[in-house]
């Protein structure tokens, strides 16, 4: 068992990416918060959609349960020590410092993160982050302990979810005034198509299946791509979307924020979007985009019905396997 927590110990879980990759590896963080009796604050102050220094996940989800993460900024007993002092920074910051050639580095995140090794570091504070879920490294504590022994990582990371990444009340409100609207069954699609594109063609194709099987169904189209959107509105009918900025270029929109005209209201179009593919019969998506991983999750959709257009490419299988073991 861990030590129970420490109101004198905390975890400032950092983050670098999209929306998905942020609340998936940020229950890496909390989850070793709680194996090290450590309390846990959600940093998101990076500058995506909002401006440097404003915290995002408040600003998206219910933080009721967190205090304000900046009373920390100035802190000098931190690991890894790297942070010492700097606790206002972010990964982007501190890769640009200390590790310029580094940025693609996949243990990378081992210099910029707490030991995972049990009572290995004692300092006051310790910083977590990773581009991506690493509870595999964990899965040996878990195993040990009452909170999660016998639960699958997937069951685990719902439950984490359901905890800590509960919408705030705009996003649900967002996501009823869609489904009000929609008869069931209803199936989700999710498409990127800016820095990572996935195959538009078998997106189509694979839509196509599941129309002609499922005639009456309404289809959910979450895109970031204005491109991707305007291919599926001229082949299929009953389409209905959150209305966004969509990128007309290869540029991520979570890139783009400074552009937008109210960045935190697209950034809670973008959650919306996952939250109403989670409450969708049916998921057309690729697992290469934890943003649709994380709604599959979310609503807990059985594998028997998603089509995941990637699941048996070789080469994301691959990464993915030795990403979530490094």
């Amino acid at each position: 068992m861990s030590d129970a927590i420490s109101p004198a110990r905390s975890l400032v879980i950092k983050a670098k990416g999209g929306l998905g990759n942020r609340m998936l590896s940020a229950i890496t963080g909390l989850v070793l918060a709680d194996l090290t009796g450590r309390k846990p604050y959600i940093d998101w102050r990076d500058g995506m959609y909002l401006a440097p220094g404003e915290n995002l996940y408040p600003a998206l989800f219910d933080a009721s349960w967190m205090e304000d993460v900046s009373q920390l900024d100035h802190e000098t007993d931190v690991a890894p020590s790297l942070w010492s002092g700097r606790l206002a920074e972010h990964p982007v910051d501190v890769i640009r410092r200390h590790f310029p050639k580094q940025h693609q580095d996949p243990l990378l995140y081992r210099k910029l993160s707490i030991d995972f090794a049990p009572s290995k570091q004692q300092e006051k504070v310790g910083v977590f982050w990773s581009y991506l879920p690493k509870l595999l490294r964990l899965k040996g504590r878990m195993s040990r302990d009452p909170r999660f022994k016998g639960k699958s990582l997937d069951r685990i990371t719902q439950d984490y979810l359901a905890r800590y990444f509960q919408p705030a009340p705009d996003v649900a409100a967002r996501v009823d005034a869609v489904f009000d609207q929609l008869a069931k069954p209803v199936i989700g699609v999710h498409i990127r198509f800016t820095d990572r594109k996935v195959p538009l063609d078998r997106i189509i194709r694979e839509l196509d299946k599941l129309q002609r099987s499922m005639p009456d169904a309404a289809i959910f189209l979450a895109t970031d791509s204005g491109l991707a959107q305007d291919a599926i509105l001229q082949r299929f009918s009953n389409v209905v979307m959150i209305e966004k900025v969509l990128s007309q270029s290869d540029m991520a929109l979570h890139f783009s924020s400074e552009t937008f005209v109210d960045p935190l209201d697209e950034a809670r179009n973008a959650l919306a979007d996952m939250m109403a593919l989670a409450r969708c019969d049916w998921l057309l998506h690729s697992r290469h985009s934890t943003f649709s991983v994380s709604a599959a999750l979310i609503g807990d959709i059985p594998a028997s019905r998603q089509v995941d257009i990637a699941r048996f490419d070789p080469v994301v299988r691959t990464k993915q396997f030795f990403q979530a073991r490094i």
